[in-house]
């Protein structure tokens, strides 16, 4: 049948814009209750920080609880916590209000299912068949209902800080914390402090309207000058839903997702935990491919997009691949590509090798 709405991360456009609007999130919630939660069940909702966040919330609240699906409401969170708590929680399904990188005045909803997955052609295609008609209305006994959540956080915290070695913490650490005033504003900074390191934080002021704005992975400028001015050790950059990593060494170098994903790969390898190939994209730096080559990892390319990368790497029993802008997947850890997972993995590298 082909997808009409869905792209290769759930629907997306300009705020107020086919088919970014109110009336659409409404018919989406009910098509998505219909296809993946037919009988009844949850759905966890978090977004970002956009101010168009919360008409689209609202709406898909709505659509939700007329279908009689029960609403998790959670607040600003990242895509990845959204993917985790899914599955933690027992969620029939999980939803993201977000546009990643994109600036203010775009949206997007994404999907995940039970397992904190994103959702198969085929579940997008079927959604799609439902959408050209009204939304569903239940009649009082089969509705659901709607709660807010959102201390709920707090165990995606400590899911993060588990996803270091046994026994380790960030101490000694200084570190710069560019969250691009986004999802990742209260958590990022929470669990690395947590963890004992001493952060400056930046990009961690939304008001809406300021989200990826000259900040974040995508303009991490900011984070290079303020590492190297402060006397940092190391700087983290997410960008606006927290699934996209760039860092910055001490000296305010940028460091993207190819040479990232080498250092993990050469941290796992060095305490046997590395399994399958590595698996980077069409676009990566042919240097990563070489690199991997010498220390005797096999590398596979897969075509843009983090599904992709997701696709061949369960293909092939892998653990580890990403893209040269930062979408990192480490399976061994969690489902999803998550910036602040995978930061903390390279963080340990650190730890560990004192480089």
């Amino acid at each position: 049948m082909g997808r009409k709405y869905f792209g290769t991360d759930g629907v997306r456009g300009r705020v107020g814009a086919e088919p970014m609007t109110v009336e659409f999130a409404l018919r989406l919630a009910s098509a998505v209750a219909r296809v993946l939660a037919p009988n009844g069940g949850t759905a966890l909702v978090g977004k970002d920080t956009r101010v168009s966040g919360y008409m689209f919330e609202a709406a898909l609240e709505a659509g939700f609880v007329a279908a009689g699906v029960d609403v998790s409401l959670i607040g600003p969170l990242p895509t990845p916590a959204i993917a985790y708590l899914t599955q933690r929680f027992g969620c029939s399904f999980g939803v993201v209000i977000s546009a990643s990188h994109n600036p203010f005045d775009d949206h997007g909803i994404k999907f995940f299912d039970s397992k904190g997955s994103k959702l198969s052609d085929e579940l997008e295609e079927q959604i799609e068949g439902f959408l050209d008609g009204p939304a569903l209305t239940r009649d009082s006994t089969g509705l659901g209902k709607a709660t807010r959540v959102d201390k709920s956080r707090v165990v995606y915290q400590e899911f993060c800080a588990s996803t270091m070695p046994p026994g380790m913490n960030l101490e000694g650490l200084k570190i710069v914390i560019d969250c691009a005033n986004g999802a990742a504003y209260k958590v990022a900074p929470r669990v690395l402090t947590d963890l004992g390191a001493e952060i400056i934080p930046i990009g961690c002021s939304p008001n809406g309207r300021n989200i990826n704005l000259r900040c974040g992975s995508t303009a991490p400028e900011l984070l290079q000058l303020t590492v190297a001015g402060v006397g940092a050790d190391v700087g983290i950059a997410l960008d606006g839903d927290g699934d996209r990593l760039v860092m910055v060494d001490h000296l305010g170098r940028l460091v993207d997702g190819d040479q990232l994903m080498y250092v993990v790969a050469r941290d796992r390898q060095a305490h046997g935990e590395l399994k399958g190939p590595v698996v980077g994209t069409v676009m990566s730096n042919l240097g990563l491919e070489h690199a991997l080559k010498a220390e005797g990892i096999a590398f596979l390319r897969a075509a843009v997009g983090d599904r992709y990368v997701l696709a061949m790497l369960r293909e092939n029993g892998g653990v580890l691949g990403g893209e040269t802008s930062g979408h990192l997947l480490c399976l061994d850890r969690t489902t999803t590509g998550d910036g602040l997972v995978s930061a903390l993995q390279v963080l340990a590298a650190m730890k560990q090798t004192g480089r």
